[in-house]
């Protein structure tokens, strides 16, 4: 007996999404760290302020800097209260380098670090999403 296979053909449209709402949530950490410049930071082509030279925003000391993580962390670093060029220094939890020697012994610093490591997205309402109609051709 032979196999008669049916061939059909349809047609279907796309379903459609309507609605839902997603809640983001940024909850920015930002934390401050103060140093002055002494003469064994300055060296012949840049200055290293060492993470231990460092206070917090409690004048308590602190071993390690933080680290830039998330994509949209970022620091600012200011000598004598002015901010300066990003491109000029390079954070690492070990110190602070300062592509400067022009500094004077005394001169304050302060780094400020902001993390946005803790954002969340969360689908607080699910999107309705309609069934795609299909028709078969014969």
């Amino acid at each position: 007996m032979p196999v008669i296979k049916p061939v059909f053909t349809a047609t279907a449209s796309a379903p459609i999404a309507s609605g839902g709402v997603i809640t983001t949530t940024i909850n920015p950490v930002t934390t401050r760290y103060f140093a002055a410049i002494t003469a064994d930071m300055i060296g012949a082509t840049e200055t290293t302020i060492l993470a231990a030279s460092f206070t917090d925003d409690d004048d308590a000391p602190i071993t390690d800097l933080p680290t830039i993580t998330a994509a949209n962390d970022y620091f600012n670093v200011y000598i004598n209260g002015v901010l300066q060029q990003n491109s000029l220094s390079t954070l690492m939890t070990a110190s602070l380098v300062l592509a400067t020697t022009d500094l004077l012994i005394g001169t304050p610093v302060t780094l400020e670090v902001a993390s946005f490591a803790g954002a969340a997205s969360d689908l607080t309402t699910p999107p309705t999403i309609s069934a795609p109609d299909i028709t078969i051709n014969t």
